[in-house]
């Protein structure tokens, strides 16, 4: 059985990035993402601290319910929609195989 998944991230100018991300590392969405260099700053470490992770689950995959922490932080950040979730909370597991997220708009 393979420890990879493949995963699509949908960049702020709308470009499709097909991703593989490996689920026997215990790695978010957030540290996926830089791995490939994508523009996600993960400013606090993945702490769920500072919302520079926040995206949108486009696909239908059922994450678990944020924390406390992640929706104290997306009420406070822009641009949130029901489908909003912190990439830093996002772990990468066999089941979000075929998972598309979307980079949310950077705050000014």
């Amino acid at each position: 059985m393979s420890a990879d998944i493949k995963i699509t991230v949908i960049d702020r100018e709308g470009l499709a990035h097909p991703l593989v991300a490996p689920t026997d590392m215990n790695m978010n969405l957030m540290e996926v993402c830089k791995s490939y260099e994508l523009p996600v700053k993960g400013t606090c470490g993945g702490m769920a601290m500072c919302a520079s992770c926040h995206c949108y689950v486009e696909s239908d995959h059922q994450l678990n319910e944020p924390s406390d922490d992640e929706e104290d932080m997306l009420d406070q950040a822009f641009f949130v929609e029901d489908n909003s979730r912190l990439g830093c909370q996002i772990f990468m597991k066999p089941a979000f195989e075929g998972l598309t997220v979307r980079l949310a708009e950077e705050s000014e």
